[in-house]
């Protein structure tokens, strides 16, 4: 027996609850309407006796016989089953009918032939103290008069027809609920299917990260030693932020901005005044969400891929709040060779994220020339 859902138990209560009702409401009307009719229970009973029957054959298709098309698939089975159920039941309708009376003989009255009288005459008359008198014109062989009821009445049939149709009401609510339980079966698959894509993008975000800041560090060393101290007490509150907020959902939108302070910060100890770099946010930031480390790879690239040591070169960031939407932009100029290394995250792992986390509602463009490299992303922020 398969278990069912509330919902689906007070819709069979509260239509079988309106059966039952019915008949008290119907006497209750035809009450109203002629004041010399009186209650009477034995009619209402009656009534009941039928929805009994039918209550029972209900619950026996409900709990046994439907589970077993709808969560079972077994579909001889049920039909087979179904077809014996309805069989026994016409047996039963036709053996507790009730046996009406026959008519009575049927009267003519005619007039008699011009004919003489012959044997086997389907009629008699005469006179009697002058009185025509007709007799019964007796049963020919063959005709209907007399013959036992039919095996099915028409009663029978109604009721054959309302018990299938009653059948098939049931299959449809459970396999309406059957399907719905299936769609949230399936949301919830595919939610704990994006999680998981989320945490594996992110396992692969965090490396990546590290990898470049040690890589900075270690230049650092050898540039300025106290700078590289400073750089790892700055780095150790940037491993904090990655470790603790970066598997949450969201973060507050100010504490991903102060994570790309610390890192541009970092960044910027290893290049001289060559290098421009530029970033723009905003100082007053609202009360709003944003998913950890979503901007740091744009930025990565930036620095990665947009550096030169023999050229002049700039890196510009903007990030802008605006109608409950974070508009960011990344520019950068291009080096005349640009980094080869393999291995890295990429913006194909920053597209699956996107997808996964917002769908289709962002907006994600790059804009890739001879000399410059922007991109522009804009997506939706959630209140706290």
């Amino acid at each position: 027996m398969m278990k069912q859902s509330r919902q689906e138990n007070l819709i069979y209560l509260a239509v079988w609850s309106l059966l039952f009702l019915a008949p008290l409401l119907s006497l209750y009307v035809r009450m109203m309407n002629d004041i010399y009719l009186l209650f009477d229970w034995t009619e209402v009973f009656l009534v009941w006796r039928r929805l009994v029957l039918f209550l029972l054959l209900f619950l026996i298709h409900n709990f046994l016989l439907a589970p077993l098309l709808i969560h079972r698939n077994k579909r001889i089975t049920y039909y087979s089953i179904v077809v014996v159920v309805i069989a026994a039941f016409t047996v039963y309708q036709c053996n507790t009918r009730p046996i009406g009376h026959r008519p009575p003989p049927r009267m003519e009255r005619i007039s008699p032939p011009a004919l003489p009288q012959t044997e086997g005459a389907e009629y008699s008359h005469g006179r009697m103290n002058g009185e025509k008198v007709i007799t019964p014109r007796p049963h020919r062989e063959g005709q209907g008069v007399g013959l036992p009821p039919p095996i099915i009445g028409e009663h029978d049939i109604l009721s054959i027809v309302i018990l299938i149709l009653m059948f098939g009401a049931n299959l449809g609510i459970k396999g309406w609920f059957r399907s719905r339980d299936d769609r949230k079966r399936l949301a919830e698959l595919e939610r704990e299917n994006l999680e998981q894509q989320l945490e594996y993008l992110r396992y692969q975000i965090n490396p990546h990260f590290f990898m470049n800041t040690l890589n900075n560090i270690h230049a650092l060393v050898d540039i300025d030693p106290a700078k590289a101290q400073d750089t790892i007490v700055e780095l150790s509150k940037m491993m904090r932020y990655v470790l603790y907020e970066g598997n949450k959902q969201g973060v507050p939108l100010s504490q991903e901005f102060d994570f790309i302070r610390h890192y541009v910060s970092l960044m910027q100890l290893r290049y001289t005044d060559k290098v421009r770099i530029t970033l723009d946010l905003p100082e007053d930031v609202p009360n709003k969400q944003i998913p950890p480390l979503l901007l740091i790879t744009f930025i990565e690239n930036a620095f990665k891929h947009g550096i030169s040591y023999q050229h002049e070169s700039f890196i510009e960031m903007k990030a802008e709040v605006k109608d409950g939407k974070l508009q960011f932009v990344c520019r950068n100029s291009k080096s005349e060779k640009p980094n080869e290394e393999k291995g890295g995250v990429g913006l194909t792992n920053v597209r699956k994220r996107l997808d996964l986390l917002y769908d289709n509602n962002y907006t994600f463009s790059i804009d890739d020339t001879a000399d410059i490299y922007s991109v522009n992303l804009v997506v939706p922020l959630l209140s706290l």
